[in-house]
């Protein structure tokens, strides 16, 4: 067994990790908050692809939560919805190997996902934009883009490796190619929010994580943004949403999904959710709540 401790912003490995001499057991990630999760599955499409299992021994799993039955099909927005604390983005770790189901199994382009295996389900075609955007600040532009592109990931991404991509990242957000020099940090929430996204395109995936897109940007922002995701999945990328914005949220997704406390409450096709705002107020608040 080897440690990996982290801390928001980066790795902190101890004193032995640059002398370890062969690959360990197993991988242990010391977590302390959102952002380390984020960076770890960006780092761990670098992993071999016979690494042994990652375990995060600080995750953040909900107990609870019980009953999580959702799809999603080639070109389609999932809009992913609940209050804070309902088990959206624990949702999306789960998808992205971050953190094993309590039950129940998770099936991605006809593979089941193996828990705490990120890694095999970034090379089966899944990219994942964390609500943090997980990117390298003190990078440029086209630094982050390149390590999207990094040829040995490419080499083990069997499902994307012989397609060219779909849609071009640099042609739905062209802003960012006068920003090619410029580190992440300095870039506004909105140009930060375009590079997370365009990284993730960059590996040309089959399904797409988003996760709070909106967090921290301007309405006008999302409202610019959220066009691109109904692009991306009309050029045949499968999308799961999670969002704040429920109304704007709806108009651009196929369908919905709306979970409170670890539990699916509600679901349907997006316009028809859009058609009964009292069912979605209920699906929030509860019943006895209102």
């Amino acid at each position: 067994m080897h440690l990996l401790r982290t801390q928001p912003g980066g790795f902190v490995s101890d004193d032995n990790i640059a002398d370890l001499g062969q690959t360990p057991a197993e991988l242990v990630i010391l977590c302390s908050g959102d952002s380390s999760l984020a960076l770890l599955a960006e780092a761990a499409q670098q992993l071999p692809d016979d690494y042994p299992s990652v375990r995060l021994a600080n995750p953040m799993q909900v107990q609870n939560h019980a009953s999580v039955d959702l799809y999603v099909d080639e070109g389609e927005v999932v809009a992913l919805l609940g209050p804070n604390g309902a088990g959206k983005t624990t949702t999306l770790f789960a998808l992205a190997g971050l953190l094993a189901p309590l039950s129940g199994t998770i099936t991605i382009l006809g593979n089941t996902v193996r828990p705490n295996r990120p890694q095999a389900v970034a090379r089966s075609g899944l990219a994942f934009v964390p609500e943090d955007r997980g990117l390298f600040y003190d990078l440029t532009v086209n630094e982050n883009l390149r390590l999207s592109r990094k040829r040995s990931w490419w080499r083990f991404n069997k499902s994307s490796q012989d397609l060219p991509p779909v849609i071009d990242p640099l042609d739905l957000f062209p802003v960012l190619r006068d920003l090619g020099t410029r580190p992440a940090g300095l870039l506004s929430g909105g140009e930060q929010q375009m590079l997370a996204l365009a990284r993730a395109l960059s590996t040309n995936p089959r399904v797409l994580l988003v996760d709070e897109m909106s967090l921290g940007l301007a309405p006008i922002v999302v409202e610019q943004l959220l066009p691109m995701i109904r692009l991306i999945a009309d050029s045949g990328t499968a999308v799961i949403l999670v969002e704040q914005h429920v109304q704007l949220a709806l108009e651009y997704a196929d369908r919905g999904y709306v979970l409170r406390h670890g539990d699916c409450v509600l679901e349907g096709v997006a316009k028809d959710l859009l058609a009964q705002p009292d069912r979605l107020e209920v699906s929030y608040l509860g019943e006895n709540e209102l």
